[in-house]
Parts: C-alpha cells; sequence; structure tokens
C-alpha cells in the first residue's frame, strides 16, 4: 500500500490497500450491524422485562448515548497513540459488551451493557473513517466512502432481518451474542491489514473530564426530556428540558475556556462545516425514526411477527447496501453539490409517501416508502461525508471524523427518542390498535418530511453547498 504519505510508527508501514479497506468496511459493518440488531427485538424485550415502550427506547438511546460521550475523545486520542492499536482495543470492548447483553438479566443491566457497547462502536466508528483517509488517494475518497456506506447500510440491514430470524429461533439473547464471533473474525482482519499509524504533527491528547462530563449530561437530559412516559409532555420533561439547555450553554462556557477542550469552538466558526453537521443531525433522526417507529408499527399495527418485521424493515438498508458503491463514484464524478441536495430531497419524498397516506398504510406502502427513504440517505450520508472529511488534514483527520460521527450520532438519539416519542403520543388516541398505530406512523414521518426539507434550507442558507462544491473541485 503506497498511499499512506508515509505514516508509521517506526515498526509496519502501511500494508495492501484492499485488504486494509475491507478490514474498514467490515468494521463498519459490525458497528451498524450492533446499533441495529436490537430495533426489532424492542417489542419483545419489552414484555420480557414488563417494560413500556417509552422506557424500551433507552435501549438504543443507551447505545448512541455512549457512541456520542466517546467519539470525540477517540478521534482524538488515535490522532496521539496510533490509530490501528486503539481500533483493536474498541473491537474488543464492543465483543465484551455484546457478551454482558447477552447474559443480561435485568433490564438495567442490559442498558449498562448496551452503554459499554457503544462505547467500543464509537471507537470503531471514528476510526475505521479516519483510517480510510490515511490510505486512499483523495480523487478516490468518495467511491470509498461509498464502500463504507454500502457496509454500514449493509449492516442495517441485516441487523432487523437477523434480530427477527433470531428471535425467533434461539430468543432475545441471541441478537446480542452473535455479535461476538463476528467481532473477533474482523479483529484479525484489522490486525493482519490495517497499518500501524502516529502522527507527530498531531496535539498529544489530554482529556476532557469536564467537557465530557456535561455534553452527556445534557444529552441525557435532552432524551429524558423527550421521552414521553405517559404520552404527554410533562413537569418532569420540562425540567429536564431546563436543564438540558443549561448543560450546553455551561459546556460551552467550559469549552471556550479550557486550555485542551473536547471541542474548540473555533471550529465552528466555519458557517458551512456547521451546515454539513446540522444537515447530518436531520438526516439521521430521519432515518432512526424508521428503525425505531417501524419495528412497533409493524408488530403492533400490522400484527406481523419479529421475523416477518425483521424482513420487511431489510429491505431498504439492503438498496442503501447496493447502491453504495455506486452512489460513491456518482460523487467523485458529479461533485457533492447536487448528490447532497438530490438525497435530501428523495428523503422527503419518501417520508411524505407515509405521511399522506390514510387509513392503515399497508405492508407494500410502508415497504416502498422505506425504500425511497432509505436510499435517499444514502445518497445524502456519503455526500456530507465527504464533504466534512475534505475540510479536514491528516493531523486532524481523526478529530474531524469524530465530529462527523458524533453530529450523525446527536440525530441518531435524537430519533430514537423525539421520534418516537411523537409515534407513542399520535398512536394511542383512542381509536382502534391498527388505526391508532396508523395516525403515529404518519404524524411521525410528516414530521420527518419537514425536518428533510430544513435539512435543504439550512444547506443552502448556511453557505455549505457553495463552498462544499468548491472541496469537490479541489479533492477531484
Amino acid at each position: 500500500m503506497n498511499d499512506t504519505g508515509g505514516n508509521g510508527d517506526g515498526g509496519r508501514l502501511a500494508k495492501s490497500s484492499p485488504g486494509a479497506i475491507a478490514s474498514l468496511s467490515a468494521t463498519i459493518f459490525l458497528s451498524s450491524l450492533g446499533g441495529s440488531v436490537a430495533n426489532v427485538g424492542l417489542p419483545t424485550l419489552s414484555r420480557t422485562f414488563g417494560i413500556s415502550f417509552p422506557q424500551a427506547q433507552w435501549i438504543v438511546i443507551a447505545y448512541f448515548l455512549a457512541v456520542i460521550s466517546l467519539i470525540i475523545n477517540a478521534g482524538r486520542l488515535a490522532d496521539s497513540v496510533g490509530r490501528q492499536r486503539l481500533l483493536l482495543a474498541g473491537l474488543a470492548l464492543f465483543g465484551l459488551a455484546s457478551i454482558g447483553a447477552g447474559v443480561a438479566w435485568s433490564f438495567w443491566f442490559l442498558i449498562a451493557a448496551r452503554a459499554l457497547q457503544g462505547m467500543g462502536g464509537a471507537i470503531m466508528l471514528v476510526l475505521a473513517f479516519a483510517l480510510v483517509c490515511d490510505i486512499v488517494r483523495p480523487a478516490r475518497l468518495g467511491s470509498v466512502l461509498g464502500l463504507l456506506g454500502a457496509m454500514s447500510g449493509l449492516g442495517t440491514a441485516a441487523g432487523p432481518s437477523l434480530g427477527g430470524l433470531l428471535i425467533a429461533g434461539l430468543g432475545w439473547r441471541a441478537l446480542f451474542l452473535v455479535n461476538v464471533p463476528v467481532c473477533i473474525a474482523i479483529a484479525w482482519m484489522v490486525y493482519r491489514t490495517v497499518p500501524r499509524t502516529l502522527h507527530p504533527a498531531a496535539t498529544p491528547w489530554r482529556p476532557d473530564w469536564a467537557g465530557t462530563f456535561l455534553l452527556i449530561s445534557a444529552l441525557c437530559a435532552y432524551c429524558y426530556a423527550a421521552t414521553l412516559a405517559s404520552g404527554r409532555f410533562a413537569a418532569g420533561n420540562i425540567i429536564a428540558l431546563a436543564l438540558a439547555v443549561v448543560g450546553v450553554a455551561t459546556f460551552i462556557l467550559v469549552e471556550r475556556r479550557a486550555a485542551d477542550p473536547l471541542l474548540r469552538m473555533g471550529m465552528f466558526r466555519d458557517i458551512s462545516l456547521c451546515g454539513n453537521l446540522a444537515m447530518s443531525v436531520i438526516g439521521s433522526t430521519v432515518i432512526m425514526a424508521t428503525l425505531v417507529v417501524g419495528p412497533f408499527y409493524l408488530v403492533e399495527g400490522l400484527h406481523m411477527t419479529p421475523a416477518q418485521a425483521g424482513l420487511a424493515l431489510s429491505v431498504g438498508p439492503v438498496i442503501s447496501a447496493v447502491g453504495g458503491v455506486p452512489i460513491g463514484r456518482l460523487v467523485d464524478r458529479l461533485g457533492i453539490v447536487a448528490m447532497s441536495l438530490a438525497g435530501l430531497a428523495i428523503m422527503a419524498a419518501g417520508a411524505a409517501g407515509l405521511a399522506f397516506s390514510e387509513g392503515i398504510v399497508g405492508l407494500p406502502r410502508f415497504i416502498g416508502s422505506l425504500i425511497v427513504v432509505m436510499g435517499g440517505y444514502g445518497v445524502f450520508q456519503i455526500s456530507n461525508n465527504a464533504a466534512v472529511m475534505a475540510k479536514s488534514s491528516s493531523a486532524t483527520r481523526g478529530t474531524f471524523a469524530g465530529l462527523m460521527n458524533l453530529s450523525r450520532n446527536i440525530g441518531l438519539v435524537t430519533g430514537a427518542s423525539v421520534m418516537a416519542s411523537i409515534f407513542s403520543a399520535t398512536a394511542h388516541d383512542g381509536a382502534p390498535g391498527g388505526l391508532a398505530a396508523a395516525h403515529g406512523l404518519r404524524a411521525t414521518f410528516a414530521t420527518a418530511a419537514g425536518m428533510a426539507a430544513l435539512a435543504v434550507a439550512i444547506g443552502l442558507s448556511s453557505g455549505a453547498v457553495p463552498i462544499l462544491r468548491r472541496n469537490a473541485k479541489r479533492g477531484g
């Protein structure tokens, strides 16, 4: 492999580029599988542990909150101590946490294991993107990011379908234990093919514990505020929302004064970068609505089994995965501008297809709209990821990869809490079971369609889109 720019730690130089790219793609697959495999099991887990739908949301939220808690620190640490070795540590943590989730005997033990699993997933996400940018020429970056997007879609697709089959055949514990052999195989691949890298130009890592604590506290309060236990916005939600606002304000003040902050506030003076990150949050929020609300609608509204619901939910991500590499090539050829806007417009159209239906939304319409939404997200995500990484340098690549994944996971947390709460609040309005679930589905995706349109407006008004055009030309 000759594209590392001399990166090395004095012990081992870059190895075969195809083998390394395959290993990193598999890493993305595993992280996506771990994040999605539990979604189809939420109705089963609700019954097993005797918990409500809002409580079950935390099985998903805990994973993504943990991802957020470590994602920036993982990028900065990797820039300082070496990316391959930290990736192996992340894979080990992910595998051990998967065992913990698989043997969980209580709801709270499961939540704790999912949080540890998310910390491993954070390391895997950041390091995979950062290492790909080390070993791939800029002219091919869109295509390789398309491959990573395809593997992410494949992992997301495999999650619901595999999860439904595992629940039907082996029970819910297999949802988590299935990750373990996959994790071991990928760790071996990474060790054999991915180069050890160290970047002397990077700033030595010093953890910002105060910033990390404030960020996670604010996000936990935000998620609690968005979780409507009674189906209505109560006093506890208002208090939690106020705490979230105070937490964010305090976080900004602390970061401005910190000698080595978790996030350098000066980065956000680039309005176009802010636009990219805001668009990423919104796009991920919309896509998470399909992954969390979808299983409940199919099981409770259309009375499907978990296995059937899993297969139905896998169709959209499969289409997104198959199209990942061709989409990446189109990004390289047509530029990021057209592809970003096209992806968001496609997402809005798919969400509108569910929002403006009448009566019970049948399976054909649900799957058709799901394919459109997931396909649009694949187009948008690849384009937006390429735009963010084009703004990074070799010494800051891990930090930018962390920032990119931070925005994505904030969106996923928002989708798992806010969008799920919209469904919960509007699906129990006194109508018969199927009609009530359909009403909740329409309200959720009407919100999603509006959010996709908002993302387009943010991209245009922030100046992100024109700047992305210049970046694309510079990279090509």
